[in-house]
């Protein structure tokens, strides 16, 4: 988790100017091996290879790879040809995660117009150009990750290069930080914590089914990078997630002598993120702590945007405060153990992310469980994307951060009053239903949207309709209590389209009560 990144492919492939992007996004340093090699030579690349010819500049080549590849994680553009050298491969892979950018023949040539040092394309480029991606395409179909850049504007394709990578960068709140997805990062804990700067002692803080399953190869993974490591425990569910909790908390972190460098780990569910980083923000006045979501709720959601909080007899969340995380590692190979109705409860929250703002994410949940099931990374890393790109335009929750709160005024409401025999998930799944619904009554959303909602919804095996035993007059005077309310009115963030919400709609009680029937 403290890794390179690397850009691959073709010449003219957007590896330089989405390296910088990419660089510039995740605060790491820029490498562009062709320019490194060039300043190295004290000559252009087609006069090395005019004086070396190919043999002798591919040996410069794996001399300044490994050069540039050290101890800091950095994002490097790579040559064309770079990895077609199997000790340069082996070495890359060791160091990082490569992404191999394509497109067809007639963009890249477009894209090199105006570029003339290109020895291995002299002559007929468009022949030369279509001989080299023959040649070369095995070895560039052998790289995992792979994106077409084809028709992305360069905003569009960093988005599509971060989501491949699983690598984000949250700014807007405090000093910033890292957000790292990946198969198996749970086992790099430590290693990543120490190259983030993160001293002292930690305290692990878990509940007690994730713990059976984690808490071992946590613990290992941070006494192996050297942390001395404390465990507090607490039951699982809902109904734990109270001040009481918090005092246990703030009681095990005092009999561990915690200090102020010391850190707090929140391995598990929605909720333990919550608690946990509530309890790092008020002890000592705020500690350092790092988020390790379990769930697929707590990924794609509580994890990222620094919002912690605890809940009061009258609702949810009414206690909390805003103290981001130091970071955010996530390894979907947890989500293997996830029951299969923690698996639903996540997946409404993946929807409603689609809804949001990101079309495709959408249309993949419409495609039902199994598929969806599938693709669960990318599920998470589109998600997570998404969630970024709106708290870091609106960290503190004053405007567009509220979209993220699409279906759950309803949603929590429901929860409430159900005394929380619905979970999470399935509560907002309701809510989405219920404020389309308003959303269309107020003629905003357009047509038939909340039925397309609800084929995707049902689809994922969630509910749609609000329980007939709960009071509608309850769920009302529940919403009254929300604390997103202004003026002592509700306000909610409506879906307009698939890719649009509009937040801060305030609607009568009256009505919102005949719309719950």
């Amino acid at each position: 988790m403290g890794k390179s990144f690397f850009l691959y492919g073709p010449s003219g492939s957007g590896k330089s100017t989405l390296g910088q992007r990419l660089a510039t996004k995740l605060g790491l340093k820029f490498r562009d091996l062709d320019a490194e090699i060039v300043e190295q030579a004290g000559m252009n690349i087609p006069a090395i290879f005019a004086e070396e010819r190919e043999r002798g500049f591919r040996i410069r080549e794996k001399r300044v790879l490994q050069e540039v590849i050290g101890a800091d994680p950095v994002v490097v553009a790579l040559g064309g040809g770079t990895l077609l050298d199997p000790e340069s491969r082996s070495l890359v892979s060791s160091e990082g995660d490569v992404l191999c950018l394509r497109a067809t023949t007639e963009t890249l040539l477009a894209r090199l117009h105006h570029e003339d040092d290109r020895p291995l394309l002299e002559g007929d480029r468009e022949e030369r150009m279509r001989r080299l991606l023959e040649e070369r395409s095995h070895h560039y179909d052998s790289f995992t990750l792979q994106l077409n850049t084809e028709e992305l504007t360069l905003e569009q394709a960093t988005r599509e290069v971060q989501i491949a990578l699983g690598a984000f960068r949250v700014e807007g709140m405090g000093l910033g930080y890292d957000v790292r997805i990946g198969s198996g990062s749970l086992d790099d804990l430590g290693g990543a914590m120490r190259s983030r700067g993160l001293k002292g002692s930690v305290v692990v803080v878990s509940d007690e089914n994730v713990a059976k399953l984690y808490a071992e190869r946590t613990a290992v993974s941070l006494q192996q990078a050297g942390y001395e490591v404390h465990e507090v425990l607490f039951p699982a569910g809902e109904q734990n997630k109270t001040l009481e909790t918090v005092s246990r908390l703030w009681t095990a972190f005092v009999q561990a002598r915690l200090e102020r460098q010391s850190t707090i780990v929140a391995l598990g569910g929605g909720v333990v993120g919550d608690l946990a980083g509530f309890a790092a923000a008020i002890f000592l006045r705020g500690v350092s702590w790092v988020n390790v979501p379990t769930s697929l709720l707590a990924m794609v959601d509580a994890s990222v945007g620094g919002k912690t909080g605890a809940n009061l007899p009258q609702g949810k969340n009414l206690i909390g405060a805003f103290h981001a995380p130091r970071l955010v590692l996530v390894d979907p190979c947890t989500l293997s153990t996830l029951p299969g109705f923690e698996l639903r409860n996540g997946l409404a929250e993946v929807v409603k992310t689609g809804v949001i703002g990101d079309p495709k994410l959408f249309a993949r949940c419409e495609e039902g469980e199994a598929v969806v099931r599938s693709h669960l990374d990318e599920m998470v890393r589109r998600s997570v994307a998404v969630k970024i790109d709106i708290i870091e335009e609106d960290p503190y929750e004053a405007g567009i951060r509220e979209a993220l709160n699409l279906g759950h005024t309803v949603g929590h409401a429901v929860e409430k009053v159900s005394n929380f025999r619905l979970h999470h998930g399935e509560a907002v799944a309701i809510g989405m239903i219920a404020e389309a619904r308003i959303s269309q009554w107020l003629g905003l959303a357009e047509d038939r949207l909340a039925d397309r909602l609800r084929g995707a919804l049902k689809g994922l095996k969630l509910s749609v309709e609000v329980p007939g035993d709960l009071s509608k007059d309850a769920l009302v005077a529940a919403m009254r209590l929300d604390k997103k309310r202004a003026e002592g009115k509700v306000r909610f963030s409506l879906p307009v389209r698939v890719g649009e919400v509009k937040t801060g709609i305030e609607v009568d009680e009256a009505e919102v009560l005949e719309l719950l029937e």
